[in-house]
């Protein structure tokens, strides 16, 4: 039986970064043109360590739209 605070582990955003496991602090929105319409908006999750090498990577592509805390992100209103 899981205990709720395994529960919470398992649930808490972490860092897309290859093998990191580090909790996210940072949201990068991006899209790819040849792929999504303008609007839409794919998001990859970053820790500390890794925010300036995910943004550089989605930014030399063309495809990085913003980038904001995940607290930021998460109090944003839903798109309708």
């Amino acid at each position: 039986m899981n205990s709720p605070e395994s529960a919470e582990n398992t649930t808490a955003p972490v860092c897309s970064a290859k093998g990191c496991r580090a909790d996210a602090v940072w949201v990068l929105a991006w899209n790819n043109p040849k792929l999504h319409t303008p609007e839409r908006r794919k998001t990859w999750l970053a820790c500390e360590e890794h925010r300036e090498h995910l943004s550089s990577f989605l930014g030399a592509r063309g495809f990085l739209k913003d980038v904001v805390t995940l607290a930021e992100w998460e109090s944003r209103p839903a798109s309708a």
